[in-house]
């Protein structure tokens, strides 16, 4: 088995994993990521008491008890690049022996939640409301990186979604990949559901025109009109595909929720996005405890 080289896996002095600065034992087996730093926090200050809290750069990991469940909450930041360092190295945590640098011979899986916020991209899911992503699909190209595939039905969307898009012969390659049924059976009641579209930026890559023209300004139309079988694309935001596809690769569970904060069909935005991030929390944390997760 090979050992993993210093260059490649980082440890600084403390034993702690580079980016994250946590040790193993800092990191629960059910982790809720959230983008904004400040939103761990906001999530943790229900917890009933906490063990850890880390901090270096942009990701913050605070780690502690719900009852008698143990909850990571930690921040990635904005985009597919950092969830690729949060999910390479929260594995790394779980899966590799830090001393001896070698891959353990008992691999562990994580319940990974996104909690976060998001746009609509369908005019009956309206802002303040919630989405569950039963898919996560990439405009980025993070997994294309990584040895990946996509199973029958994943690739029938794919080729669906190239076709009505033709997307795929000017910006990006689209991939895709499926959420946890384990988790996301227990975020039906009060959830939509749909396929989440992950954008490798925020403005052009989302249709949004400032002072800079767009190579596809029919974009939004595009996402929305695009319906294969039962399945539609609900919202778009930066982060949900990554996570998806690295966990797939992984062998993790994963899950993505938001909050809609935008409608950029109606052209709606939230009057309280605070108000209604605490309403997915407060229902994310309400579901965790009644479960089995």
């Amino acid at each position: 088995m090979r050992q993993i080289e210093s260059s490649e896996l980082i440890i600084n002095n403390r034993g702690a994993i580079y980016h994250l600065d946590c040790r193993p034992e800092e990191i629960a087996q059910t982790i809720l990521v959230v983008g904004d730093p400040e939103r761990v926090k906001q999530i943790s200050k229900h917890f009933d008491r906490i063990e850890y809290r880390n901090q270096h750069r942009e990701f913050v990991t605070h780690t502690g008890f719900l009852g008698n469940k143990r909850i990571s909450v930690c921040s990635t930041g904005i985009g597919p690049d950092n969830i690729d360092i949060v999910l390479n190295e929260l594995d790394a945590l779980l899966n590799i022996d830090l001393e001896t640098r070698m891959v353990k011979e008992t691999i562990q899986k994580f319940n990974i939640i996104r909690v976060g916020t998001s746009g609509s991209l369908q005019r009956e899911i309206p802002v303040d409301s919630f989405v569950a992503g039963t898919h996560g699909l990439g405009l980025d190209n993070l997994l294309h990186f990584y040895q990946h595939t996509h199973n029958d039905a994943e690739n029938q969307i794919i080729q669906a979604f190239n076709d009505h898009t033709q997307i795929n012969d000017r910006v990006s390659r689209p991939y895709i990949s499926t959420a946890s049924a384990m988790l996301i059976k227990e975020f039906v009641e009060n959830f939509h559901q749909g396929i989440t579209v992950t954008c490798p930026g925020f403005y052009g890559p989302q249709g949004r025109v400032l002072r800079m023209g767009l190579s596809n300004p029919n974009l939004i139309n595009q996402l929305t009109t695009f319906q294969f079988g039962q399945h539609r694309i609900s919202n778009f935001e930066m982060e949900t595909s990554a996570i998806y596809g690295m966990c797939k690769i992984l062998g993790h569970h994963c899950l993505s929720l938001n909050a809609i904060v935008a409608n950029r069909i109606s052209k709606e935005f939230s009057k309280d996005s605070l108000a209604a991030i605490d309403k997915l929390i407060l229902k994310v944390l309400e579901t965790i405890s009644a479960s089995s997760i």
